[in-house]
């Protein structure tokens, strides 16, 4: 139970770090983050296994370049559902979600 917490408080101080390294990306306070987080999270979950499988010719076209797509697209979503969390454009939430990606690895590893 506290592995979870940890892993969702770190998630959120990374989502964080995204709003502040990323221009086109804003996340306006802690408990925001917090929030988008768990949106995030369940997203991730639910949403993208379908969208992965669905998408699977142009992933294997592309040689899994395309999940970068997926993942931008899913960002601008979460920047979409929460209030507070706003993004830009597509290539903010592109970079946005590849370093969010790279975070969510080291984030792993707890």
């Amino acid at each position: 139970m506290f592995a979870l917490i940890l892993k969702w408080i770190g998630l959120a101080l990374a989502m964080m770090f995204v709003g502040w390294v990323i221009p086109g990306i804003t996340i306006l306070n802690f408990t925001t983050a917090l929030i988008a987080a768990v949106v995030v999270a369940l997203i991730n979950v639910f949403i993208k296994p379908v969208l992965v499988f669905l998408t699977l010719p142009i992933n294997i076209l592309t040689l899994g370049i395309f999940i970068l797509v997926i993942n931008a697209l899913l960002f601008m979503f979460v920047g979409y559902l929460v209030p507070g969390v706003k993004v830009d454009s597509f290539w903010s939430a592109f970079l946005g979600a590849i370093l969010l990606s790279i975070l969510s690895i080291g984030l792993s590893w707890i």
